[in-house]
């Protein structure tokens, strides 16, 4: 029996192209609401959403000015950035908390936050996790087959998070084990380190 061999650490860019975003009911609002600029009350948004959800994707999409994590910004400086935004330069924002939850302590941008549109992406649908999946594995050059993601799709908690955390612990294990990500290797790190669903 040959022996386990250890992962090495592998970098992995995603992709961020346009024709890999993938829409559902539980994102497609916010990608046709940045879509169209033009047609805002205001030039500024503020796409909130989960980690994983996909906003680096669609904000990298976006013809405008990007200020990615602003519920971790410098206050002043994103004011300022508010105040700056024209309709020829929109100003979108993502976040993954509402701006009640920010904490900034600065009443200007309070003010001007609560009066900013706001899209969100929601929780995924079974078709959103499964394109997630596929798209994940895909940006780490593993190949799966239909049935592993559909697997996947029925076992792992309906999260962002929970897709790429499965994801990176196939792909180590595929790596350590040299083996093919299959449905049995799937089963084998699932019962292991998951929580199965029932």
């Amino acid at each position: 029996m040959s022996a386990v061999q250890p992962a090495l650490p592998l970098g992995f860019a995603p992709s961020l192209a346009a024709d890999s975003y993938v829409v559902s009911e539980a994102n497609r609002h916010a990608a046709a609401w940045l879509a169209a600029p033009q047609d805002w009350p205001m030039p500024r948004t503020l796409l909130v959403g989960p980690s994983g959800a996909g906003k680096t994707h669609l904000s990298r999409l976006f013809a405008g000015t990007v200020w990615d994590d602003a519920d971790r910004a410098d206050a002043e400086a994103l004011f300022h950035a508010w105040n700056a935004a024209t309709t020829d330069r929109p100003l979108l924002m993502t976040a993954s908390r509402r701006p009640l939850d920010w904490g900034h302590g600065l009443p200007d941008l309070a003010s001007r936050l609560a009066a900013t549109p706001q899209v969100r992406i929601g929780d995924p649908d079974d078709a959103l996790i499964t394109a997630v999946l596929a798209k994940q594995f895909a940006d780490r050059g593993i190949r799966v087959g239909e049935d592993v993601l559909a697997f996947l799709c029925l076992r792992i908690e309906r999260s962002f998070a929970a897709a790429a955390d499965v994801v990176d612990r196939l792909d180590t294990a595929a790596l350590a084990s040299q083996r093919a990500v299959t449905v049995p290797l799937a089963r084998e790190v699932l019962e292991g380190q998951l929580s199965l669903a029932v």
